[in-house]
């Protein structure tokens, strides 16, 4: 078994993926000309984004949207970067909701959080030992 993908559910997955570039620096992998998937080039695990519609005709019932308004869903991505606090300024100007600026955990690492322009839950963090 091999960790593949994780794919987040947006409303609009062009508009996530250029705040993703713009906030974190990642750049485009390819947008699906239906404009309901797209990933970008973040290493060997791919971040995806799928629409809502699409999420919604995967199985019945469909998906919960994540909300801004609300606390964030119990889930987070993480970004590693050595520079913890340029990585939090970058991203708060680009328009993602500061949580908690840099802090020094108790094991050494530098940890930062932000919610993106959906709601998603970002950890920005130095590399763990």
């Amino acid at each position: 078994m091999k960790f593949a993908y994780t794919i987040l559910y947006v409303p609009d997955v062009v508009r996530a993926i250029e705040f993703y570039e713009r906030a974190f620096g990642f750049q485009r992998g390819f947008v699906h000309q239906s404009g309901d998937y797209g990933e970008l080039q973040t290493g060997q695990t791919t971040l995806s984004f799928a629409s809502l519609t699409l999420a919604n005709s995967n199985f019945s019932g469909g998906v919960t949207p994540s909300d801004p308004q609300r606390p964030p869903d119990a889930f987070e991505v993480a970004f590693a970067t050595d520079d913890v606090a340029a990585a939090f300024a970058r991203a708060t100007a680009a328009g993602a909701i500061p949580l908690s600026p840099p802090k020094q955990k108790p094991w050494g690492q530098t940890v930062a959080y932000v919610r993106d322009l959906n709601g998603n839950l970002v950890e920005l963090c130095t590399p763990m030992g």
